[in-house]
Order: structure tokens, then sequence, then C-alpha cells
């Protein structure tokens, strides 16, 4: 399992579409990706749960990634939180 905590570098924060480009790269990995944010801890799987984290930019998240390809994922996911995706 890998814990990483994370800032939000999405200009807008985490509204209806960002989430769902987030929710389409954890869906590309096997492994159980979650995000925390105070006390709530979310699949990043889900875009109901995403939705209900209401994160704006500069706002920082804990992710957690557990699971055979648990390294690449975290990558993706830090790339795309942070938008430093190329």
């Amino acid at each position: 399992m890998i814990r990483k905590s994370i800032t939000i570098g999405i200009s807008n924060g985490l509204e209806a579409r960002p989430i769902a480009m987030l929710v389409q790269v954890a869906s590309q990995y096997t492994s159980n990706i979650y995000l925390e944010s105070e006390a709530r801890k979310v699949n990043a799987k889900s875009i109901m749960g995403m939705m209900s984290l209401g994160l704006d930019n500069g706002e920082s998240v804990t992710v957690s990634v557990d699971g055979a390809d648990e390294e690449e994922a975290m990558k993706s996911i830090e790339e795309y939180l942070s938008n430093k995706a190329k």
C-alpha cells in the first residue's frame, strides 16, 4: 500500500468534468484507490463519492493505493490531481 499527500492543482477544483476524468484515470487500474479529505474517505472510482468531497484548487488530499499496479496508479493520480500530466 502506498499513501501520499497531494495538493490539488486543477484551477477550478474538482467539479463534475475533472471528477469524471479522475474516475477514468483511476478506473484504468486494478488497485483499490481512495482519496481522504478531513474525516472522509471515498473510492476514487466512484463519481458520486468523489463529488461528495467538494475539493478545491490548493486543497490537500491523502491518496491511498493498494494493489498489483499501485505504483503506476499513484503516479497517474498524482499527475492528474497536481495538474502535471504531460
